[in-house]
């Protein structure tokens, strides 16, 4: 059976579950819920409502263009059943499943690359402001710890991309057991064995 998604929040609608509205122009509506049945009914704007995917997508928190969103929508056409398409296409799910994570979590890593900066120079300003409410004797050593504490989180961002081209550029090597690098957070390459 076709799995549908909510016409509201973009979720996914199972056979059986949900609610199905159709106008007097014979448009068909799934809702996944009543949540969603109700905000249609009132006739809300899902882009500016938090929690659907419509807003996410138009508030760049979600990826828009990116292949792997290009299955789902080829999955819903039906296809004669043959085991060896459905097994190869279930390899194929997985590993697009995979690339999909793998690509979401860098883009999350992309969109909040600036807080951590925007976060120090907030704390800094805040200091700089409120230097009065402090005492006398702790005003020097905050503001000397604020600059330290930026020079160490410098290093370890300049540390972290140069370990990340070293691992780039390092050559594989053929072995028996596959292996794979990870990045630690504290800095280094952790190796790991990875069943073929």
């Amino acid at each position: 059976m076709r799995i549908e998604t909510c016409y509201f929040c973009s979720r996914p609608v199972y056979p059986s579950k949900g609610i199905t509205f159709v106008r007097n122009d014979a448009k068909q509506f799934n809702f996944c819920r009543s949540k969603c049945h109700k905000n249609f009914k009132m006739k809300r704007n899902p882009r500016k409502l938090a929690w659907t995917k419509a807003f996410r997508k138009a508030h760049n928190k979600e990826m828009v263009v990116d292949s792997t969103l290009t299955f789902a929508s080829r999955r819903s056409i039906p296809v004669r059943y043959n085991r060896d398409h459905i097994a190869t296409t279930l390899k194929a799910m997985q590993r697009v499943a995979e690339v999909r994570a793998r690509r979401e979590r860098q883009f999350y890593r992309n969109r909040m690359a600036g807080n951590r900066a925007a976060q120090r120079a907030a704390d800094r300003k805040l200091v700089e402001e409120n230097q009065h409410l402090l005492p006398p004797e702790e005003r020097t050593a905050i503001l000397a710890h604020l600059e330290e504490e930026e020079r160490e989180v410098d290093l370890l961002d300049g540390e972290r991309e140069t370990m990340a081209e070293e691992v780039l550029e390092a050559p594989k090597v053929k072995t028996k057991a596959r292996r794979r690098q990870r990045l630690v957070v504290g800095g280094g390459v952790e190796e790991m064995d990875v069943d073929g």
